[in-house]
């Protein structure tokens, strides 16, 4: 399966704007766990599972810019797919997921505009919904530094409200309380930079880096049970 960016520090894609290289996909998920481990066993839909899957851009930073679901993997479990963005090559990519006080929490940050990888884990995240016990929100965005932007902010590039009762794109939307909901799995995920910056240029860095990433701090063993 692809991995990788399909953009790395370019100013353009597509000849639209962007405003920066890291992209990130983030959420949390309100669900048992037992469906949890439901989830991460259950192959992908396909990008009709949000009803309004074309809508993705609308309202946003990336407004009238239109969403190429092709690059979505169908078929894969969660556990398949998650399992294999924590592998020895999944360069580019710094990922938190884990099952942490009733929620399944995501914060995924990609260097460069990793088309499958960002399509196929809103796919999955929506399905995710479905397994919930409260509404919640799926946000991303782009931004250097991978921290969340401000609740009013128009930089978001997309916010997909996900349940039981179904996925959509929402053009409008209050973020407050989404926000403060991530601030943990934030925190996660510059914590895992720091440990990783820590020995990028150490001896042997590249073996302990997988190793950091893998820490059950930042994913959760369930996730990693058949990679």
């Amino acid at each position: 399966m692809a991995r990788g960016p399909g953009m790395a520090g370019a100013v353009e894609i597509a000849e639209e704007p962007v405003v920066s290289d890291t992209f990130v996909v983030a959420a949390r998920i309100p669900l048992g766990r037992k469906e949890f481990e439901q989830w991460l066993a259950t192959p992908a839909p396909g990008p009709e599972v949000i009803e309004n899957h074309d809508a993705m851009y609308a309202g946003w930073f990336w407004d009238g810019k239109e969403p190429d679901w092709r690059h979505a993997e169908q078929g894969v479990t969660p556990r398949e797919y998650f399992g294999d963005c924590f592998g020895e090559d999944a360069g580019g990519l710094t990922y938190v997921l884990r099952y942490r006080e009733g929620a399944l929490e995501a914060y995924l940050m990609h260097f460069g505009f990793c088309e499958a990888n960002i399509y196929t884990a809103l796919v999955l995240l929506a399905a995710a919904g479905r397994w919930s016990s409260a509404p919640s929100v799926v946000l991303f965005w782009a931004e250097t530094s991978g921290s969340m932007f401000a609740a009013d902010s128009d930089g978001w590039l997309a916010t997909l409200s996900v349940g039981a009762e179904g996925a959509r794109f929402l053009a409008d939307t209050d973020l407050t309380a989404t926000i403060a909901q991530l601030r943990t799995a934030e925190a996660s995920y510059f914590d895992l930079l720091v440990r990783l910056a820590a020995v990028e240029e150490s001896v042997g860095g590249a073996s302990n880096f997988a190793a950091i990433a893998r820490d059950p701090l930042y994913v959760d063993a369930a996730v990693l049970a058949a990679s």
